[in-house]
């Protein structure tokens, strides 16, 4: 199939192309943010500049609800929406910008791998973590601050209100586990050392079943928008603008579901084996630290109780674990009672966190 047969079917129709000097200008400036911003993956910043300025760049029509801006492997090409004014089109370009620094192709030119995506001949794994990393980059890179926002149901904090906001999210959590270094690392140069990592502070199967949640998520949100476009051809109400509405409906209740399945196995199998290799009081007043601070970016739907009443079990077993320590490894049945007090102090904290979540 041809490019312009590939973006036909994409609904994109190419109005113009970007003159060298706009592509050049784009090129210097994002390899000296990402030369800035990520000295540790000590980039060099000619050759970043001299590969970027090899991209070709395209404004297009495109439809209604797709990214503002897009990468083409096959022709190593972005296109841009053509409503996007000239001196913003290089925050559109950093996503896509990264996208070409990450693929790795074969000799026949076939995309096999990009940054945490895998493709092969039968499917594409790691699409949504992908994204959301890239995402996550990019956003630093812009220096968007944090803000508190609601989709599908779900209230959370992101470093990403626009775009993939409930991915960054994940890969947010995810990234506290292993470090921002070794995110930054696997999705800058398509290795595995995140995904290890990861797997090493959880296990095989929640990092499986996350890249299949974020994954989901990412299919469900697009398929919200093609319902979005179909329904938008209707002039009024009627029996198949209601069938659109219905699925849509299930479609973000799916989301919200996939995100706190994604959610809990996260923390609920990192700080559970964590918890388990603690065997000195610094360890958990670490890991006490950790799990005080993993609160600000849980996701909350309206009846969602889970890291509330996982916070009030781990707390309980830290002051457990605390007496233990405090008495050479020794527990005796003094230790056990020695929990009114503490008891009473977690109550005080799931009401705080309670209304917390609330007034947010």
């Amino acid at each position: 199939m041809s490019i312009e047969s590939d973006l036909r079917k994409d609904g994109i129709r190419v109005v113009d192309i970007l003159d060298t000097m706009t592509i050049n200008r784009i090129a210097h400036n994002i390899a000296k943010k990402l030369c800035d911003t990520f000295p540790e993956l000590c980039f060099n910043e000619t050759d970043l500049f001299t590969k970027l300025s090899r991209l070709n760049m395209y404004r297009a029509v495109m439809p209604e609800g797709m990214a503002e801006a897009n990468y083409f492997y096959k022709n190593t090409s972005i296109y841009f929406n053509e409503k996007i004014a000239l001196e913003d089109l290089e925050e559109f370009a950093i996503h896509e910008c990264i996208h070409y620094i990450q693929e790795v192709k074969d000799k026949k030119n076939n995309l096999i791998r990009m940054g945490l995506c895998n493709f092969d001949n039968f499917k594409i794994v790691g699409m949504g973590l992908n994204e959301a990393a890239v995402q996550y980059i990019t956003s630093k890179l812009i220096g968007i601050k944090k803000d508190y926002v609601k989709y599908f149901g779900v209230s959370f904090s992101t470093i990403s209100p626009s775009y993939y906001p409930l991915e960054c999210n994940l890969i947010e959590q995810m990234a506290f586990i292993t470090g921002d270094s070794v995110l930054y690392d696997s999705t800058f140069t398509s290795n595995d050392k995140f995904k290890n990592k990861f797997i090493e502070l959880t296990s095989e199967k929640t990092y499986d079943d996350v890249e299949y949640y974020i994954d989901q998520i990412l299919e469900l949100e697009e398929n919200i928008i093609r319902l979005g476009n179909k329904s938008s051809a209707y002039d009024e109400r009627n029996k198949k603008v209601d069938k659109i509405v219905s699925k849509t409906d299930n479609y973000k209740s799916k989301i919200a579901e996939y995100f706190e399945k994604a959610q809990n196995s996260i923390f609920k199998n990192y700080f559970d084996k964590a918890f388990r290799k603690i065997t000195n009081l610094e360890e958990l007043d670490n890991y006490r630290r950790n799990l005080d601070y993993y609160r600000k970016l849980i996701g909350y739907t309206e009846n969602y109780t889970f890291f509330d009443n996982y916070y009030t079990e781990k707390m309980s077993e830290l002051e457990h674990k605390s007496n233990v320590l405090e008495n050479g490894g020794i527990e005796t049945a003094l230790e056990r009672k020695k929990t009114n007090k503490f008891v009473s102090w977690l109550r005080a904290i799931k009401n705080f966190v309670t209304g917390d979540k609330i007034h947010n």
